[in-house]
């Protein structure tokens, strides 16, 4: 069995993508499924003491990580590939233009997905790829999750919760059968959005 490949992208890949990639991880592990992330602009380093505590606290693995920047091959290997903005789906599409069809944001690919029911991923990604131009395009930001880089712990935290609430509910897209919730609290309740400067993550 092939596992069905996942990539999110943010821009360091120091916050906002290795969340993504390690609670996904522990929702629909190997061999299964495998999740990775990149950055537009990462460099390699590993996870700062804030982004491994709420990761850990909210049900992720944070050892071993390091972040590494995008490349062609890393979108080509992947059958599903998740910018945290639009930024990082078009950076994505310029880098891979063959990729245009496995790439959305995160919370785009949720959004085109509701009501779908696909019986594998990978039809899934077909279902929300040829919804694209038929439904209506969300709001300024609102298929983005924003970057707290640089800002206080309770922002982290924040953002993170924005990103566990979706993960879990792409979790259930790509597998009905998988676990509903992820240790830590407020399972599955979005966080209310909260204003941070725009930085580098």
């Amino acid at each position: 069995m092939t596992a069905f490949a996942v990539l999110f992208i943010c821009t360091g890949n120091l916050h906002r993508s290795p969340i993504a990639e390690r609670l996904l991880a522990a929702v629909l592990p190997e061999p299964g499924f495998r999740v990775r992330s990149a950055g537009t602009g990462a460099r390699p380093a590993p996870l700062d003491h804030v982004t491994s505590t709420v990761l850990t606290e909210l049900g992720g693995d944070a050892r071993d990580f390091t972040a590494r920047p995008l490349e062609a091959g890393h979108l080509e290997r992947a059958d599903l590939v998740l910018g945290l903005e639009r930024c990082h789906r078009e950076a994505a599409v310029r880098l891979s233009p063959l990729a245009l069809r496995r790439c959305f944001t995160l919370r785009e690919f949720v959004r085109l997905s509701a009501g779908t029911r696909a019986t594998t991923p990978d039809e899934a990604v077909r279902l929300a790829a040829s919804r694209r131009g038929k439904m209506p395009p969300a709001p300024g930001e609102a298929d983005g999750i924003a970057d707290p880089h640089g800002e206080l712990p309770h922002v982290h935290r924040a953002r993170a919760l924005e990103i566990r609430a979706a993960v879990l509910a792409l979790a259930a897209i790509l597998d009905p059968a998988a676990p509903r919730h992820l240790p830590g609290p407020d399972t599955g309740t979005v966080a209310e959005p909260v204003s941070s400067r725009r930085a580098v993550d």
